[in-house]
């Protein structure tokens, strides 16, 4: 069986830098830093899993058709990575816009930062 690979995408300090639990459980993990990198790299090699954190449009370029900064690339993951395991993070405050994202595509997980290794393996090991 293939290794399991999972991109990060990282917009934010607040990301959890969990490289070495990954490698502990025998995941590839890719950093990403931008949406537009991680739109080209599901493109090219659709993930198992994405770890991605969650930003609701507060009256930005997200308030009209989209929801946060995630919109985008999930609308691309219906046609390009749509058996991909997403693992959304939001702060606690902004939890209640979240589940929005699912009338996307179905989320694996939704955890509410701070996020500790033990809520990641709980969520990666999970069946959906």
């Amino acid at each position: 069986m293939a290794t399991p690979t999972l991109y990060s995408i990282i917009e934010s300090s607040g990301h959890p830098n969990a490289t070495e639990f990954y490698r502990s459980i025998g995941i590839e993990e890719t950093k990403i830093n931008s949406m537009r990198k991680a739109l080209t790299a599901i493109k090219k090699k659709p993930p198992h899993f994405i770890v991605a954190e969650f930003f609701y449009g507060y009256g930005n370029n997200y308030a009209g058709a989209n929801i946060s900064n995630l919109d985008v690339m999930l609308h691309s993951m219906q046609q390009y990575a749509p058996d991909t395991k997403v693992i959304v993070l939001v702060h606690p405050d902004e939890f209640k816009y979240v589940d929005k994202l699912n009338e996307i595509i179905k989320l694996h997980d939704i955890l509410k930062t701070p996020v500790t290794p033990d809520k990641l393996h709980e969520s990666i090991t999970r069946d959906t």
